[in-house]
């Protein structure tokens, strides 16, 4: 009996010692939901803490999503950023441009997902999906709420983000009532870039958000696409009841504004009826195009409200 109890004290200290010796249990992964996207399906974070981003519209998602990414894109003409989100995005680390983004100060942010665009950032997504769960919208044009709601799925907020788009519709409903009669008229879109002279369509920023309030265009704005390129020839064919257009010039090249006073002052321009009854509007061209998301979207619907004002 003795020995027994003896084996036993032995067998014990045995499987104490063992018991020390164990290693620490680690620390369980992280939970990670599956996101469909333009480059296939991707596991990531189910609360992602450290986020770049690198696109201008995807930088405003997820401000409106009350998120601040660690990095991001400088937006095209940002200095760095554009005035309507440089406050939030202060200490957010630049991170190159969209069509070239920088991947060494990208890594040395040790982001936890990375989201950006099929169109900008396909040639190195290998690159970025290497880094970090890389996500990417198809597109940047058209429906910029489409890429909003893919972005917000990618931070597991979607139900912020159906907030924040009912909040949008509701802004639409308030100005369709301010704008009144006004969304009785034809609306025409002229944008002036380096290069090329463009008439745009319905599947455009400001098509879209034209569309959502209910304004008449064109016939030959009536189009599912981005824009036409066009002439000073043409200009007869831009005419309609309001009229607004944009400049958008690079750094190195002020081609956009060239273009702009070769039209404006041609005298087929001075003679369109809508120039004529001074309902011709140069606008914003970050707010109404070159940003493309939420908080462009709702500055817009803003600034038209104003206009509006010379209209009546």
């Amino acid at each position: 009996m003795q020995k027994l109890f003896t084996s036993i004290i032995i067998m014990s200290l045995f499987i104490f010692a063992l018991a020390g010796c164990a290693p620490e249990k680690t620390q369980p992964v992280s939970n990670t939901i599956s996101i469909t996207h333009a480059m296939g399906t991707t596991k990531v974070p189910t609360a992602p803490k450290r986020i770049v981003v690198l696109t201008s519209e995807g930088t405003e998602a997820l401000l409106a999503l009350g998120i601040k990414p660690v990095g991001a894109v400088q937006p095209y003409n940002g200095t760095p950023w554009y005035p309507h989100t440089s406050k939030q995005l202060q200490g957010v680390k630049l991170l190159g441009i969209e069509s070239a983004p920088n991947l060494e100060a990208i890594a040395s942010l040790k982001p936890d997902l990375i989201i950006g665009n099929k169109m900008r950032q396909e040639k190195v997504y290998s690159q970025l999906s290497a880094i970090a769960p890389t996500v990417f919208a198809e597109e940047l044009r058209g429906d910029w709420s489409e890429n909003f709601q893919l972005y917000a799925k990618a931070v597991n907020k979607e139900a912020e983000g159906k907030k924040v788009l009912a909040a949008y519709n509701q802004h639409i409903e308030q100005t369709k009532q301010e704008l009144g009669d006004l969304l009785s008229k034809k609306v025409s879109v002229v944008r002036f870039i380096p290069g090329q002279t463009r008439l745009y369509q319905l599947n455009s920023f400001t098509g879209v958000i034209f569309k959502q309030l209910g304004f008449q265009r064109p016939a030959n704005q009536m189009k599912e696409d981005l824009a036409t390129q066009i002439t000073r020839e043409q200009i007869p064919e831009v005419d309609a009841d309001i009229l607004f257009y944009l400049t958008y010039d690079k750094p190195d090249d002020k081609g956009g504004t060239k273009l702009e006073k070769e039209f404006t002052n041609d005298p087929l321009w001075k003679s369109l009826n809508v120039v004529q009854q001074k309902h011709a509007f140069q606008v914003d061209d970050i707010i109404w195009n070159t940003a493309g998301g939420i908080l462009a979207a709702n500055e817009m619907l803003d600034q038209l409200v104003e206009l509006s004002k010379q209209m009546k």
